[in-house]
């Protein structure tokens, strides 16, 4: 009795897995260069016919039908109850026969030819629908073809979003981006060679048609600006569900506006699986009964609704008084014209307020830098006839007025270098104690030997970044086209111009352009503020 069960039982699941991979439709399509097979259904009235001799023939216009010859051929194979193509191609398109003993099975086989186009046939979709939000799945498997499979890839709308080596799953929850084409495209390997074998699924995805609270689209109040005499549409829309009504209301104390209409119908549209409806009122030739009145569009059914509101109001009209307002633009424009000088005279005293400000915090870039002079001098050496005048500036005047008054220390040359050492050594070595580099400008300058001076100078402002060069114009010079091309890099080569022909007080435009040059220091002033400086003559 159990192995009557048993063998039953092994019949049964014989038959299922035979069931699942058979053609029972008589019409069947395939597309050409994929791999395709025929398979007879077994039936339970069919297994006393297993031992019967199996034949598969196509029918032929002249011929008849024809038997398909049984021995193994490289692209067509019979195989037990299957008749397989390695690829199929146009021409196997027609009328296919199975015979086994009394049972018989025809099919009718019609072959599509590839589009080049596309990763898939269009003729060879299969379409689904799935509502959004619920769940959906894309199975890729080929239980036939499974002992081929080499690999599995999964496409929507042809462009490549899995791959698998075996089978592939896609479950998910639907979107609307969701919607398109999935194409499992299947890479078999069979005596050596790969064939690709496509299923394509045409998913769309509907919307959800459960009942929805009614919400109008934009703000519930709107103002409308109009004009006495011309005619206007107000078009409220919600969200709603497809058998709410939506009307319009304008009466008032069972008064009706005669020039107001409701338009007959609605509009109602589809956007990503919602539902939209809307409904226009025409007023005509607007008059005063119209202006200040309330109109409402309310949505819904006797469960839920909502309204919008509209009111129109003249054109020109403003909440804000005329005076207010005028005194709102006045006070803007002095504002504006306040700012605009307030820029204006800081750019004018940027220097005067930069030491002030200086002065207020009693700021110190010299404490931690570890520079034993403010600025090194240079300038000519030898007093001859022609620039005494500029000797005599660069060593008395300069440092009467920066040391003594302005609390600063200077490095000249003839007071500062001990006579007797290696003079290039000693300048390369001053220069790098000073902060600042005091540039004291003429013709005769670049003639003299303090052009190592401006050339070392240069090289630690613009490669070194050590030190800042201020340029001192003494006598007049018409242009610097004599100075090295290299201080044109300087991101400031400002030239202090040195007026010799009328005394200048420590508090000029001069003096102050200096300071403001200089290294933030806290200054210790002299007695001599409001002395002016002796005046120094060019020969």
């Amino acid at each position: 009795m159990l192995c009557r069960e048993l063998f039953l039982t092994l019949l049964i699941l014989r038959i299922k897995n035979n069931a699942e991979s058979c053609h029972f439709q008589n019409n069947i399509s395939a597309v050409e260069e994929e791999p395709f097979y025929l398979k007879y259904c077994l039936s339970s009235s069919a297994h006393g016919n297993e031992a019967a001799t199996i034949k598969w023939s196509k029918f032929n216009e002249s011929l008849g039908w024809v038997e398909l010859n049984p021995r193994p051929s490289p692209r067509i194979t019979l195989h037990d109850y299957a008749l397989e193509f390695w690829p199929v191609e146009l021409k196997d398109q027609g009328r296919y026969l199975f015979q086994m003993g009394n049972s018989t099975q025809e099919w009718e086989l019609k072959v599509t030819k590839r589009n080049k186009h596309s990763c898939f046939s269009e003729k060879q979709v299969t379409s689904k629908s799935v509502t959004v939000k619920k769940s959906f799945q894309i199975n890729c498997s080929k239980n036939y073809y499974e002992k081929w499979i080499n690999r599995t890839s999964l496409y929507k709308n042809c462009e490549k979003i899995e791959e698998s080596s075996k089978k592939l799953l896609m479950v998910k929850n639907a979107k609307f981006e969701d919607q398109g084409y999935y194409s499992c495209v299947f890479s078999l390997l069979h005596n050596g060679k790969l064939y690709n074998l496509t299923s394509t699924f045409n998913i769309t995805v509907l919307g959800d048609h459960t009942k929805r609270i009614p919400v109008y689209l934009g703000p519930k109040f709107n103002r409308v600006e109009v004009e006495l005499g011309e005619s206007i549409e107000l078009n409220c829309s919600a969200l709603a569900n497809q058998n709410d009504a939506v009307y319009w209301n304008f009466q008032k104390e069972n008064e009706t506006h005669v020039n107001v209409h409701e338009k007959e119908g609605k509009e109602i549209w589809i956007s990503e699986g919602k539902e939209y409806v809307s409904k226009i009122l025409k007023i005509e030739k607007v008059n005063e009964k119209n202006i200040g009145f309330l109109y409402n569009c309310t949505v819904g059914d006797t469960v839920s609704m909502d309204t919008q509101s509209f009111i129109l109001v003249r054109k020109g009209t403003t909440d804000i008084p005329n005076h207010v307002f005028t005194r709102g633009m006045i006070i803007s424009i002095l504002i504006s014209v306040a700012v605009v000088c307030l820029v204006i005279l800081c750019v004018i005293f940027r220097v005067d307020l930069v030491l002030f400000y200086r002065h207020l915090v009693g700021r110190n870039e010299t404490l931690t830098d570890g520079k034993t002079y403010d600025a090194f001098v240079s300038y000519l050496k030898e007093c001859h006839s022609e620039s005494g005048a500029e000797y005599t500036f660069a060593v008395e005047t300069l440092p009467k007025v920066l040391e003594k008054h302005f609390g600063y220390k200077l490095c000249i040359f003839e007071r500062d270098v001990v006579p007797g050492g290696a003079v290039v050594d000693e300048i390369h070595s001053l220069i790098e104690k000073s902060r600042r580099i005091i540039i004291v400008l003429s013709k005769s300058y670049m003639s003299n030997e303090v052009i190592y001076e401006l050339k070392s100078g240069l090289h630690k402002a613009l490669v070194e970044r050590k030190v800042k060069i201020i340029l001192i114009q003494f006598s007049p010079v018409s242009d610097f086209v004599f100075l090295p091309q290299s201080l044109k890099l300087l991101k400031s080569h400002r030239v202090l111009k040195w007026k010799a022909d009328e005394p200048l007080s420590y508090n000029s435009r001069f003096w102050k352009n200096l300071v403001y040059l200089m290294p933030a220091k806290v200054t210790k002033p002299g007695q001599e503020e409001s002395e002016d400086l002796p005046v120094l003559s060019v020969p």
